[in-house]
């Protein structure tokens, strides 16, 4: 094995450079104009997770007194974490140039964001009536000075750090100087819009971000305090977001859950962000007071945090500046009317959200919850839609006598407080639960029902890369395969087993399940194609997936590369592998694709000498998928949706507007060629269209590339 020292990308810093990529299509003048803001929001979210999880994680083998060089791909972990911030505080600064940038084509578009020295007198009107009725009631102000404990703020909320300069005579001691000073926070309402949208004039929208108005009425807060002069400047704080899970034995799961969730509010802070143009002595008292530390991130920032809420972006009814909805299509073969478990027992099917309709796992789970016939329902569940047809389904079936079991994993990261609510909920319908195994999530995207039919049971199922969520459905592109194939259904029921029954390992000779068989299974995989090029047979890789962390995987692609084999990937996040390096990888390409959709598959095709073997998976190459997860690989049998998935994988590869190069350099060129455009997220739609017309009257409806 070669080694160099560039032979790996460190994971986090491989993850900043994926949100630059997200950061890219803020700044991408073909992304139409209000989607340009919600990619900022988007970028700003990712940064907060990133610091809750990763920089946390570092940051903790720091204080431990280690280097982490062996779980860092080499990089020593203090000096990560000063790479880290200064990657950061130049994305900021960047995406407050975008940020100014696309202000400025609001304004061209008749759309006005003012802050409170841009507030007219008809507009003060409505905004002072505002405050008092609807802002001013939540609002959460802690006057600093006279507190003995500073108070412990939010993670990630938004916070006014006040200072006012107050006249002598305000104060209790006669002597005081005039420059006395006293400091307040006021906690930004999270449960009010972000973006205050003024009464429209003639043509022309205002809006006022929540914090501007607040400013603009700070008179109204504080008019009990004499002051001179008085100065509002933003600040939040990112906690450390890792479960601590205790060993009270008495405790349940769920209780255990519970108590940790509820320790996030109360852990180590890692970040803190401050608006740059804040008075020095203000932030010298709030970070003594809040004791940061040289290991936490203090970045300077712009004068608004919290631009996640940028996704949310009101639209004014300004669809032009918007991307065009598409319509999710049906799935090609599958009649709307009668059975649909009928016809997977005919043949297999093939759901590529969002191309296709979501509905068609609800259509399965509601079939099965009301059919006499079916028994039983086993299903996984990582995350759910706030409002989830899924859980009704199941709640509904249970009701009519099946015996529902649910794997519901409550240490989801960000959705543990859901799952739980969801998890009271089915046990209270009398829904039999598991929660989780011992030291593995559960990521797996699995459903099982057995029906009982003329022949005894029969078992329907299906298998998919993402999570059972109708709204990300809409959003994140993910593969389902529907089958009545009795050789997967009769392994996916043992991963059910293994479930109840952790100490018994199966063995499968169809699906890749982790943590025992995903690593082993692919690498047999490579091994064969890796023999086959040396054997002058067609070998070739090509994987789709959203990371690749694992050291051994890359070093077994780093192999085949080497041998001769050639791979193609795509990777939307983390790649810790480099490409096109001779002697290493020369004949491995990669790209990753960011647009309108969250790219989310997990996909792997293998040459086999002219007989391709295609799987999909909810798997990942990371470590912690492949070692410490329960995860479910299906090899896909049915020729005609093994063409269909090879099909799709060469129209993502042949993206040549919203791919990006992984290099060395990792600077997220784009893929740039003389051959016509392609954008694969659209051209995919125009690709199933195609497939419906084929055998319908569907009228010719191109999809917009805009």
């Amino acid at each position: 094995m070669i080694k160099t020292k560039n032979q790996y990308i460190n994971r986090e810093i491989s993850w900043l450079h994926f949100n630059d990529r997200v950061l890219q299509e803020s700044a991408d003048k073909r992304v139409p104009l209000i989607e340009r803001l919600r990619f900022l929001g988007i970028f700003s979210n990712n940064l907060d997770e990133f610091f809750k999880v990763r920089y946390a994680t570092v940051k903790r083998i720091v204080e431990a007194g280690k280097s982490g060089k062996s779980v860092l791909g080499g990089e020593v972990a203090k000096d990560l974490l000063e790479e880290i911030t200064k990657i950061v505080i130049a994305q900021q600064t960047r995406s407050l140039e975008i940020h100014r940038d696309i202000e400025k084509e609001l304004e061209a578009e008749n759309i006005f964001i003012i802050n409170e020295e841009e507030v007219t007198e008809e507009q003060s009107v409505f905004l002072k009536t505002y405050f008092l009725e609807k802002v001013s009631p939540q609002l959460m102000t802690i006057i600093l000075n006279d507190l003995n404990e500073f108070p412990m703020l939010k993670d990630s909320a938004a916070y006014l750090a006040i200072k006012m300069v107050l006249r002598s005579e305000s104060v209790s001691v006669p002597e005081a100087p005039m420059t006395e000073k006293s400091y307040a926070l006021i906690e930004i309402p999270k449960g009010i819009d972000r973006f205050v949208v003024l009464p429209q004039e003639g043509n022309r929208h205002y809006i006022i971000i929540l914090d501007d108005l607040i400013r603009y009425c700070l008179d109204s807060v504080f008019s009990m305090f004499d002051y001179t002069s008085i100065s509002a400047h933003m600040i939040k704080i990112t906690r450390d977001a890792e479960l601590d899970i205790d060993n009270d034995l008495s405790k349940s799961f769920i209780e255990k859950i519970s108590s940790s969730v509820d320790n996030r509010k109360i852990s180590d802070p890692v970040r803190f962000v401050y608006d740059k143009n804040i008075e020095e002595d203000t932030l010298e008292f709030l970070t003594g007071k809040m004791g940061i530390t040289d290991t936490d991130s203090v970045i300077p920032g712009g004068r608004y945090h919290n631009r996640r809420d940028y996704m949310s972006f009101p639209s004014l009814g300004k669809v032009e500046l918007m991307y065009e909805k598409i319509k999710p299509l049906p799935i090609k073969g599958v009649e709307a009317e009668g059975s649909f478990l009928g016809q997977i027992a005919e043949k297999d099917y093939l759901q590529y959200t969002p191309y296709h309709k979501f509905s068609y796992i609800i259509r399965f789970l509601r079939e099965a919850a009301l059919d006499p016939k079916v028994k039983t329902i086993k299903i996984t569940v990582y995350r759910l839609a706030d409002d989830s047809q899924v859980v009704a389904s199941l709640i509904n079936a249970a009701k009519n006598g099946k015996q529902v079991t649910v794997q519901i994993e409550l240490r989801a990261r960000f959705d543990e407080t859901a799952n739980i609510g969801y998890a009271e909920q089915l046990q209270e319908e009398g829904v039999k639960l598991i929660f989780g195994v011992p030291g593995l999530k559960v990521h797996s995207k699995i459903c099982l029902i057995e029906r009982e039919e003329n022949e005894g049971l029969n078992r329907y199922g299906f298998i998919s890369t993402g999570n059972f969520n109708e709204a990300t459905g809409r959003i994140y592109t993910d593969y389902t395969l529907f089958t009545a194939n009795e050789k997967i259904l009769k392994e996916l029921n043992m991963v059910f087993d293994f479930f109840e029954t952790t100490y018994k390992i199966n063995k499968y000779k169809h699906l890749i399940v982790s943590p025992h068989y995903t690593k082993s299974a692919f690498i047999k995989l490579i091994d064969q194609e890796i023999e086959n090029v040396k054997l002058g047979k067609e070998a070739y890789i090509k994987i789709k997936m959203n990371s690749l962390t694992s050291y051994k995987m890359v070093d077994k692609l780093y192999e085949a590369s080497r041998a001769g084999v050639k791979i193609k990937m795509i990777v939307r996040g983390i790649c810790c592998l480099i490409p096109g390096v001779k002697g290493m990888s020369e004949n491995i390409e990669a790209i990753s694709i960011v647009d309108k959709f969250l790219e989310h598959p997990r996909l792997f095709i293998f040459a086999n000498d002219g007989n391709p073997k295609v799987c999909i998976s909810s798997a990942d190459w990371m470590t912690r998928n492949i070692e410490n997860r329960v995860e479910v690989g299906c090899p896909i049998y049915d020729p005609e949706i093994k063409k269909e998935l090879i099909d799709t994988f060469e129209i993502s590869w042949s993206d040549n507007v919203k791919a990006r190069k992984f290099n060395a350099l990792q600077d997220n060129c784009y893929v740039h060629n003389k051959k016509p455009k392609v954008r694969s997220q659209f051209a995919l739609y125009e690709y199933y269209l195609d497939k419906l017309k084929a055998v319908s009257k569907l009228p010719d409806t191109k999809a917009s590339s805009r």
